[in-house]
């Protein structure tokens, strides 16, 4: 009797044990639906510096599209991307749907930078990208407009709270250090 309670525990602390992740796993191995649909592997975007932002069309932040934006097309043509992520988690500040949301960024922010399909970035259904990203940096997302940058091989070199704006200068700084590294 001794052995086989022995042996159920066994099997019970083996089969509890989490799942390990795929070690391969980078920000360049997820694939993502743009907002108008189209699916676009990460890959793309090799050799880039990424920001990554969860963005929100009726939040306090809301106004970041503009600096997200303007630092955009200041370094796009050095190999700089901005992906604006819309997540509906904190307050419902983003209910609408794919294309009330472009339209609201065109519009009112004349957003250039790549926006994709509205996601789920903290809790129940957190969309794995999100899981990588948090996990990654040890923090869950805190609120609209949390900012990571990603290296030119998909490694995540900073991560910048919902109060720092886009082209605060650290953000700027790390961003033109990056920049210049080489792959």
């Amino acid at each position: 009797m001794k052995y086989l309670l022995l042996a159920v525990l066994t099997v019970t602390v083996l089969t509890a044990q989490p799942k390990k992740e795929n070690a391969m796993s980078t920000f360049h191995s997820f694939t993502m639906t743009t907002i108008d649909g189209k699916e676009r592997p990460l890959s793309e975007y090799k050799g880039k510096v990424v920001m990554v932002v969860n963005v929100a069309s009726f939040c306090g932040y809301t106004p970041q599209y503009k600096e997200l934006e303007a630092v955009y097309k200041k370094y796009k043509d050095k190999g700089f991307v901005v992906l604006g992520f819309p997540a509906n988690e904190f307050g419902k500040q983003e209910p609408g749907k794919d294309e009330d949301i472009a339209a609201f960024c065109e519009r009112n922010y004349g957003v250039t930078f790549d926006l994709f399909s509205k996601i789920v970035v903290k809790g129940d259904g957190i969309h794995p990208l999100y899981q990588y990203l948090t996990k990654e940096t040890g923090e869950e997302i805190g609120w609209n407009f949390t900012k990571f940058l990603i290296d030119k091989n998909g490694a995540i070199a900073g991560r910048y709270a919902s109060r720092v704006k886009p082209d605060a200068n650290e953000i700027i700084a790390k961003i033109e250090s990056l920049l210049v590294q080489k792959k």
